[in-house]
């Protein structure tokens, strides 16, 4: 397959500066005159056949025109007042809004507005096969993990303990070290660490979520992994479209899941691929351009 060339996007160093670009009209159209149309949240409870742990899950979704952006919050964090703020309001207020949720779900529909998840973008559409909540699951893993360029034997941290995640890492024989802001222990009876940076100094790459946008945990980790020049790779259904913006500055690849997510539907599905420039496909694909971070349960 031949390389994919990413258009000219304009980047970003940090999600701040990100945030204040698209602020002031230097990402796309000004934002001031982007309206949100819809907003909803989208609650889940699952437990795959054959696991014996389960988890929960709640995500912020705004639509702006033929774009959705998302961000996952704590189950029962987000107040109902939240919907009200965003229906009918421009991004550029939402972008300010006091709840962190809020402002990573209109930058995301913002940039996913701006730049879609296409190959002159730098994505790579990777399909996901119709089955079980489980086959997706652990099909969608197996996209994430293929973005690792790390041999057996090494170390990555895990932020935001997906199960299907670790398994596809035990099948390679990369070790690991969950975390979770929740703590608690994995599927195999390991415990999940809490605290992501003091775990990252003993680790060779860090495989992190998405939702650490919305936590507040994603920039330290950006820093560690750039400071010390290891990969960083994101899996995303928060903030999908944000995190391919900030390929090449401590992020070194994402896999985008925009909405609707994988657990939200048995039929076929795609996730978006990308790579910092230079970065390779481990199946003979090149992909230039470019879970929960966090806490966000056991899976």
């Amino acid at each position: 397959m031949t390389a994919v060339s990413a258009s000219p996007t304009a980047r970003g160093r940090t999600y701040d500066d990100l945030v204040a670009r698209a602020l002031e009209g230097a990402l796309g159209p000004d934002p001031r005159t982007q309206r949100i149309a819809v907003a909803f949240t989208t609650r889940q409870a699952v437990r795959h056949d054959g696991r014996g742990t389960g988890y929960r899950n709640e995500v912020l979704s705004l639509r702006l025109a033929e774009a959705v952006g998302s961000c996952a919050v704590e189950p029962g964090e987000l107040p109902d007042s939240a919907l009200d703020d965003c229906v009918g309001a421009d991004v550029a207020r939402l972008l300010e809004h006091p709840l962190a949720a809020v402002r990573v779900a209109a930058l995301d529909a913002y940039l996913m507005h701006v730049t879609p998840h296409t190959p002159d973008h730098g994505a790579l559409p990777v399909a996901l096969p119709a089955g079980s909540s489980l086959e997706k699951s652990k099909a969608r893993a197996r996209a994430v993990v293929e973005l690792l360029d790390l041999p057996a034997g090494g170390t990555v941290l895990v932020v935001g303990v997906v199960n299907s995640l670790l398994e596809a890492l035990r099948s390679r024989r990369i070790g690991y070290v969950p975390c979770d802001l929740k703590g608690g222990v994995t599927e195999w009876s390991e415990p999940v660490v809490a605290d992501a940076l003091a775990a990252a100094g003993g680790c060779d790459a860090l495989l992190v979520s998405g939702m650490t946008l919305g936590n507040g945990t994603f920039e330290p980790l950006r820093e560690h992994a750039l400071r010390h020049g290891k990969q960083l790779v994101m899996f995303a259904q928060t903030g999908s479209a944000v995190l391919p913006r900030l390929l090449g500055h401590g992020v070194s690849a994402v896999c985008a899941e925009p909405y609707p997510f994988f657990w939200l539907d048995g039929g076929p599905g795609v996730v978006h691929r990308y790579r910092a420039a230079g970065g390779g496909d481990r199946r003979g694909s090149s992909e230039v351009g470019q879970l929960h971070g966090t806490s966000g349960g056991v899976r």
